[in-house]
């Protein structure tokens, strides 16, 4: 029998399981390991979702935040041989590419008319560019577009990038700090189990070098995202496990910005004889990281991965943040994505208000962006 609690707040579920997990969840306390694995395994998704959106309605209401930004991958070659990539290219591979910086500037001024806030930077682990080549990107950068934010370098480069350069990951990213870089994304987490890890990625750095350098990138001041690639190998306490370990991280740091589950994509991948993940397991995803995720303030429903489609049920499922207009991206592409590849302001509003949200958009830092014709105010 539902307790009080409970029947307060009209929860129902078919899965007594839940009606325990559903009390700390209504009373703002933390979920366990436990907890985590019996949200991954319940049929009831509905209930694990009404959960997830009663959180995110607790934290933000109706609004849903979105930004107007641009995807620049400057090289896809890559000296890692990810089974669950098909973006990078060894070197000497006809379909390799590196742009020459003045190629990388005109990408980022040429092809979209609308005042860009956050130029998104990810490439190749290149083995021969050298780290001044990545600096005197985003000096170019904010020579060029002084006022867009630069969210630049994950993890696995950064340490990647610090090798090559011979310099400590404190002194890699000091210089980074100094160039021009504002923040960093959260993509190369992957999964953090080292069963997994040696499989899909053996060649990146392992999943406690990623979790130390998202560590002092924070200890620096830099914000980051945080990401977790589900649908592969992994299995249920794998997700925990490293959802908790994320969530360990930001009760020590605070500098994790938003949460970003991301579907694999297998197709022209080494893993291209496993399924695609269905959108039950996407929004079930959502809306189990928005619970367990209890000190993250964002979670995001990445639109190019999930579909626009599935995006706007996440809305519902614990997200309240849709991504942006991602101009140009070409990782999950490469991996299949058949989304467009690009968003107009337009459109993800109107996603967003056909959802029954309301649309804001953002910097990437989450200030409220005010738009007059072709340029930006930024509310601080």
């Amino acid at each position: 029998m539902q307790t009080e609690t409970v029947r307060k707040h009209s929860f129902r579920t078919y899965d007594s399981r839940l009606e325990p997990i559903a009390e700390k969840v209504l009373a703002g306390e933390r979920l366990s390991f436990e907890d985590g694995v019996q949200l991954y395994g319940t049929s009831d998704v509905l209930a694990v979702g009404w959960l997830a959106n009663h959180v995110r309605e607790r934290m933000h209401g109706d609004v849903t935040y979105f930004n107007v930004n641009r995807h620049i991958n400057p090289t896809n070659v890559c000296v890692a041989n990810c089974r669950l990539c098909a973006f990078g290219r060894k070197k000497g591979d006809p379909a390799g590419y590196t742009m020459a910086l003045e190629e990388a500037f005109e990408t980022a001024a040429s092809g979209y008319s609308e005042a860009v806030t956050e130029f998104h930077i990810v490439g190749g682990l290149h083995p021969d560019l050298p780290f001044e080549y990545f600096l005197d990107l985003v000096k170019g950068l904010k020579e060029r577009f002084p006022k867009v934010h630069i969210k630049a370098f994950t993890m696995v480069e950064v340490a990647f990038l610090a090798r090559r350069a011979r310099l400590t990951i404190d002194e890699t990213l000091v210089r980074m700090k100094i160039a021009g870089v504002d923040s960093m994304p959260g993509g190369g987490a992957e999964i953090f189990a080292t069963r997994v890890r040696s499989i899909i990625c053996d060649h990146k750095i392992d999943g406690s070098e990623w979790l130390n350098t998202a560590r002092l990138a924070h200890k620096h001041g830099f914000r980051s995202n945080a990401t977790m690639l589900y649908g592969h190998i992994e299995n249920d306490e794998d997700r925990v496990d490293h959802l908790l370990k994320l969530r360990e991280v930001q009760d020590e740091t605070g500098g994790f910005q938003t949460f970003i589950p991301l579907a694999f994509h297998p197709e022209n991948t080494a893993l291209d004889h496993l399924p695609v993940t269905t959108g039950l397991t996407d929004i079930r995803q959502v809306a189990v990281g928005r619970l367990l995720l209890d000190n993250f303030a964002h979670i995001k429903a990445y639109w190019q991965m999930l579909t626009p489609k599935i995006a706007q049920i996440a809305l519902r499922f614990g997200a309240d943040d849709l991504d942006g207009t991602v101009i140009e991206e070409k990782i999950y592409h490469d991996a299949g994505a058949t989304t467009p590849q690009g968003m107009t302001r337009k459109e993800l509003c109107r996603l967003i208000t056909e959802a029954g949200r309301v649309p804001v958009e953002r910097d990437t830092l989450y200030h409220a962006v005010t738009r007059t014709e072709d340029s930006f105010v930024v509310a601080v």
